[in-house]
């Protein structure tokens, strides 16, 4: 498997890669998560998917604790 380490990658690689990521039937329209601005930086070569990964925090709810 080859390396998604930014110094192992080309812009476009990394930009490839987050599409993979995207299914064409997303589901995501209503959660308020985009992953082109949360993976900005790393497509840009600044943070690594680990560092970008490791930062995300959130609490996950269901309907019923709503």
């Amino acid at each position: 498997m080859k390396s998604n380490l930014i110094k192992d990658t080309t812009k476009q690689e990394r930009i490839a890669l987050i599409k993979q990521w995207i299914p064409d039937e997303d589901g995501m329209e209503d959660c308020g998560m985009d992953l082109w601005d949360i993976y900005a930086d790393y497509i840009n070569g600044v943070r690594e998917i680990a560092e970008i990964n490791a930062s995300m925090t959130g609490a996950f709810m269901t309907e019923e604790d709503m």
